[in-house]
């Protein structure tokens, strides 16, 4: 059994209330991670992933009062509840946080963030929500 399979087994046997995975992506593409247009392929592609419907566009917002925090927000309601992430340019770090009340696959879902901005390494952490 997969790792995906095993965490939608134990999700559906505990029955939460929902699903947080909490990906860090450390050294990724600077150009596509700059890119609202491609934010936004990369939120519809996660959506598909993870076989969730989009609520409303994509909300892309370009911030920050000082460097080390500058770059993206980006929020996407979905019939579920919400994906959410911020793009620290000069750290070329992205920190994504996926909330489902319906299971979802969360390693496909983690490997898709870190193929499409291209990232060095990833970190995941899965939390169900009671």
């Amino acid at each position: 059994m997969t790792k995906d399979e095993l965490t939608i087994k134990k999700y559906k046997s505990e029955n939460p209330w929902g699903m947080s995975i909490y990906v860090d992506l450390k050294e990724c593409n600077l150009a596509t991670m700059t890119n609202a247009e491609k934010i936004k392929r990369f939120v519809a592609g996660l959506c598909d992933i993870i076989n969730v419907k989009k609520f409303g566009d994509t909300v892309i917002v370009n911030f920050g009062e000082n460097q080390r925090v500058f770059g993206f927000s980006m929020m996407q309601l979905i019939e579920t509840s919400l994906i959410s992430g911020h793009f620290a340019n000069e750290s070329r770090a992205i920190y994504l946080d996926i909330f489902s009340c319906k299971e979802y696959p969360p390693y496909a879902a983690a490997e898709f963030c870190k193929k499409f901005f291209e990232a060095k390494s990833m970190e995941i952490k899965i939390n169900f929500r009671y």
